[in-house]
């Protein structure tokens, strides 16, 4: 009996002493596991990382749209201003922002309301008409048009009725397909310019 009683304590404190070795034996599977976990889930997060880059490049293509879209909006208010000129109601000057009176000081792109207040009419002193101030002037706009390529002249007093157009028509109004009746007879003007659109206008007494 009493060798039975130590073999039995023996076996016990061999498994006090090793708990360490059991818990190894029964370890491998549990380590098994995350290792084969761990390399879907690095597979994973980088197919991840894939998918965020076309979302940033989109996002950089955005603000370029509506840069375009601003840009034209301004370039189509710049087209629409026409300048103001005004006539000299006694000998009929007419002072235009466009071409300005460089040889008395006042630059091109000078606005009618911008010039001082002791402006006068160049050809009336001249004249010897008196000094006529900005009082005697009148707002005015051109009436006739000069094509570039031809000098043929459109009146809106006399509109062209061969063509449809009635008189009285403002060149303003003229059709986006207008162009020069001459121009468009001459095959030589067709052939090297082309046709003269209402761009190829410009209008008489600046």
């Amino acid at each position: 009996m009493a060798k039975a009683v130590t073999a039995t304590k023996k076996s016990s404190a061999k498994s006090i002493k090793n708990p360490v070795a059991a818990k190894a034996k029964a370890s491998p599977v549990a380590k098994k596991k995350p290792a084969v976990a761990s390399k879907p889930a690095g597979k994973k997060g980088t197919v991840v990382a894939k998918k965020k880059t076309p979302v940033k490049t989109a996002a950089k293509v955005l603000p370029k749209k509506t840069v375009k879209k601003s840009a034209v909006k301004a370039g189509t208010k710049k087209s629409a201003a026409i300048p103001r000129r005004y006539k000299c109601r006694l000998c009929g000057y007419v002072y235009s922002p466009l071409r300005g009176e460089p040889h008395n000081g006042i630059p091109a792109g000078t606005a009618f309301d911008d010039l001082p207040d002791t402006y006068v009419c160049p050809v009336c002193g001249y004249q010897g008409k008196g000094k006529i101030g900005k009082w005697g002037f009148e707002e005015w706009r051109p009436t006739r048009y000069l094509c570039s390529m031809c000098s043929y002249v459109y009146d809106e007093k006399r509109g062209e009725p061969h063509r449809g157009i009635k008189a009285v028509t403002k060149f303003e109004d003229l059709p986006d397909d207008y162009v020069c009746p001459v121009c468009a007879q001459d095959p030589k003007i067709r052939v090297q310019f082309g046709k003269v659109f209402k761009q190829g206008f410009e209008p008489i007494n600046l």
